[in-house]
């Protein structure tokens, strides 16, 4: 099994925030959704106080006050909770993008690309990847 690269990246992306990775695979309701529903977690769950100690925190200056407020263990999991939804889906969403897509058609279709086959060729015109094919009442075919 090989590594989707493209997948990778866009996890990287959405551990530093939730909708970036999908941001980067150009699915862009889903990053809006995404980015939407991280705030509204951190809204709900987040506790008022805390808000306005951030806040007191960044308009002094005081940074270190920054990380003695702790986060309530809930919201917390939850956000955590979020964001690893987030970097499994952009993962998915990548490797879904890079396969091929399936035809309903009852054309043949490559071994190798998935791409629709032309019958008249022994060669796939997308991938030029040699084909053999077989005909009833023939032992090989003959060029």
């Amino acid at each position: 099994m090989s590594v989707n690269r493209r997948g990778v990246v866009a996890a990287a992306l959405s551990v530093i925030y939730p909708g970036i990775g999908h941001a980067y695979l150009r699915a862009w309701l889903r990053a809006v959704g995404w980015i939407v529903l991280s705030f509204a977690t951190a809204y709900v769950l987040v506790p008022d106080s805390l808000i306005q100690t951030y806040q007191v925190a960044l308009s002094n200056g005081d940074f270190g006050a920054l990380s003695a407020a702790a986060l309530p263990a809930d919201a917390a999991a939850a956000l955590l909770v979020v964001r690893l939804c987030n970097v499994i889906d952009a993962y998915f969403v990548a490797v879904r993008q890079s396969t091929p897509a399936r035809t309903a058609s009852d054309e043949p279709t490559c071994p190798v690309c998935g791409k629709e086959l032309d019958t008249d060729l022994d060669f796939c015109p997308w991938c030029t990847t040699e084909l053999e094919w077989e005909y009833p009442g023939e032992e090989t075919r003959d060029a």
